[in-house]
C-alpha cells in the first residue's frame, strides 16, 4: 500500500514556534553573549540556535523518510544506551548551577536526559503494544514498565533535574493509561509519585523553599522569590501589544536564564499578551493534530508512539509556562522548540518527524 504525504500541519507549526524560537533566544541572548564575547557579538546564541535548527531539521526530514516500524527492532538498544548515557553524565557530565545534566562534546552539549525521554517513549510504546490485554495485570501491566522508568527516573533525579523526572513520570502515566490500564492501579502509582515527590521535596532544603515561595513570592522577593518575581514583571509589563521585539528590560540580567527555561517569559514581555497566545495556541494545535494521528492509525505501535511523544512535548510546554506565569512551583525546564539548546532541539524535532512519519499511515487526510 502506498503510504500518503505526512502531516504537512504539524510541519507548518513546528517552523513557526522554531522561528520564534530563533528570533527570542537572539533577542533574550543578547546581554549575556555580549558579556561572553566581550562585547563583540550580541548575536552568539542566536547563531548557534540558527545553525541547531538547520541541522534538526535536516534530522527531521530524515526522521520522516525513516520506516518508523524500523525503530521496534532497536528497543533493546536504546533500552541499554538510555541508562549509560545517564550514568555517564554523572561521572563526567560538565557542572553548571549545581547540576550535571550535559556532556561538553565540543561543538555542542549533549544531554543524555533528552534521549532518555524518547527511548522512553520507544520502550513503552513496544512494550504496552506486546502485552495488550494484560495491561489489566498489576504485575505485567504497572510494575515491570514501572521498573524501567524508574530506573530513568532516578538516574535524572541525581543530576539532579526534578522538572524532567516529572514529564517521565507524566508520559508513563498517560501512555499506561491510554493502553487501558485500570485506574486504581495508576490511582495508587499517582499516590505513590506524590509521596516521593513530598520526601524529595522535604530532603532538599532548596526544593522547600522554592515550594513556600512559590506560595507567597513576595516573602523574600530578593532571594527565594527573585526568579518568580522577576518572571512575573516581565510577562505583566508586556501588556497585550508587548514592549516591541528586542525591548525587553528583565533579559539584563534580572530574568535568570532568558534565552532558556524562561524565554516565554521575555516573549510575553516584548510580543505581550499576543504574542504568548499565539504560541499557546501553536501547541494546542500540536496537541490536536498529535492525538488525531494517534487515533487515526490502525497500527497499535505507531499509536502508542503517537501519543507518547505528542504528551512528552505538550507536558513540557505546559510545565514550563505553568512556571514562568508562577502557575506552577519553580524547577528548571526548556520550552520545546524556543528554548535554546541543541540536543533538547534535535530531540524534539526528531521527534515531531516520527510522528509525521506516523501520519503517513492515518486513516484521514491531511
Amino acid at each position: 500500500m502506498k503510504r500518503k504525504t505526512p502531516d504537512l500541519f504539524i510541519l507548518v507549526i513546528t517552523l513557526v514556534l522554531m522561528t520564534f524560537g530563533v528570533i527570542m533566544v537572539t533577542s533574550a541572548s543578547a546581554p549575556r553573549a555580549l558579556a561572553l564575547t566581550n562585547g563583540q557579538d550580541p548575536f552568539y546564541f542566536g547563531k548557534r540556535q540558527l545553525i541547531y535548527g538547520v541541522f534538526g531539521i535536516v534530522l527531521l526530514m530524515m526522521t520522516i523518510n525513516f520506516d518508523y516500524h524500523r525503530f521496534r527492532s532497536m528497543t533493546g538498544l536504546f533500552l541499554i544506551l538510555a541508562p549509560i548515557f545517564l550514568v555517564l553524565v554523572l561521572i563526567f557530565g560538565e557542572e553548571i548551577n549545581g547540576a550535571r545534566r550535559w556532556i561538553n562534546l565540543g561543538l555542542f552539549n549533549f544531554q543524555p536526559s533528552e534521549f532518555a525521554k524518547l527511548t522512553l517513549v520507544f520502550v513503552l510504546a513496544h512494550y504496552l503494544t506486546e502485552i495488550g490485554p494484560e495491561i489489566k495485570s498489576f504485575l505485567i501491566g504497572i510494575a515491570v514498565p514501572l521498573f524501567f522508568t524508574a530506573v530513568i527516573s532516578g538516574l535524572i533525579m541525581l543530576e539532579p533535574d526534578l522538572g524532567t523526572t516529572i514529564v517521565v513520570f507524566s508520559i508513563f502515566l498517560v501512555m499506561l493509561f491510554t493502553a487501558g490500564a485500570r485506574l486504581t492501579h495508576l490511582s495508587l502509582i499517582g499516590f505513590l509519585s506524590l509521596g516521593a515527590g513530598i520526601i524529595l521535596i522535604l530532603k532538599e532544603p532548596y526544593r522547600l523553599r522554592r515550594l513556600i515561595t512559590f506560595l507567597d513570592p513576595m516573602r523574600d522577593p530578593k532571594g527565594d522569590g527573585w526568579q518568580i518575581m522577576q518572571s512575573l514583571i516581565a510577562v505583566g509589563s508586556g501588556g497585550f501589544f508587548g514592549l516591541g521585539l528586542g525591548r525587553s528590560r528583565q533579559k539584563y540580567f534580572y530574568l535568570p536564564e532568558a534565552h532558556t527555561d524562561y524565554i516565554y517569559a521575555v516573549l510575553g514581555e516584548e510580543l505581550g499578551l499576543i504574542g504568548a497566545l499565539l504560541i499557546l495556541l501553536a501547541f494546542f494545535l500540536l496537541a490536536w493534530r498529535g492525538y488525531k494521528i494517534a487515533m487515526s492509525v490502525d497500527d497499535p505501535y505507531g499509536s502508542m508512539l503517537a501519543i507518547g511523544i505528542t504528551s512528552w512535548l505538550v507536558i513540557q510546554a505546559m510545565i514550563n509556562i505553568g512556571v514562568v506565569t508562577s502557575t506552577l512551583p519553580a524547577t528548571g525546564i526548556t520550552l520545546p522548540l524556543l528554548s535554546a539548546g541543541g540536543s533538547s532541539l534535535w530531540t524534539t524535532l526528531v521527534s515531531i518527524g516520527i510522528l509525521m512519519n506516523i501520519s503517513r499511515e492515518a486513516k484521514d487526510s491531511y
